[in-house]
């Protein structure tokens, strides 16, 4: 039993010592688990969603810590293309103890869009707090009519 707070306080210690020792020996164990549980690869292609909005499509890729320039989009017919390349952020001269994020990768992305005709001339990108938007306007021929009944 228990008779000073001193005790407690001693076996908590030896606790968060058994904790970190576990993290260090395991280092690995979470770099591998997925989400939803179970072991998966990590990916290191952005994660991306598509939208109709009618006259356009929009394309939303998750690239944080990207620059523009780090980006590539590339529009043919109804073929899109992301790619890019993340580079370093270690400051010359350091040494990484621990690096969970994925350093000096690159990806590609690609995908065939759902309607053919896109307005390429008129395709715009913007990049906003590691959010890349891409919007893909439709041509006059691909965007729904309306259609009143006599």
């Amino acid at each position: 039993m228990w008779t000073t707070v001193s005790d407690l306080d001693r076996m908590f210690g030896s606790m968060d010592l058994l904790r970190s020792r576990m993290n260090r020996m395991l280092l690995d164990y979470d770099r591998f688990y997925g989400r939803g549980g179970g072991w998966a690869v990590t990916a290191t292609e952005p994660l991306t969603n598509l939208y109709d909005a009618g006259d356009s499509l929009e394309v939303k890729a998750e690239v944080p810590g990207m620059a523009r320039e780090d980006v590539n989009i590339k529009v043919q017919g109804n073929y899109l293309e992301i790619s890019g390349t993340r580079k370093s952020d270690t400051p010359e001269g350091y040494k990484a103890h621990r690096e969970e994020r994925d350093t000096e990768t690159s990806f590609t992305r690609s995908f065939t869009l759902p309607s053919e005709e896109i307005n390429t001339e008129k395709v715009s990108a913007s990049l906003k707090n590691g959010i890349l938007t891409i919007t893909l306007p439709k041509t006059e021929a691909a965007k729904p009519k309306q259609v009143t009944i006599n």
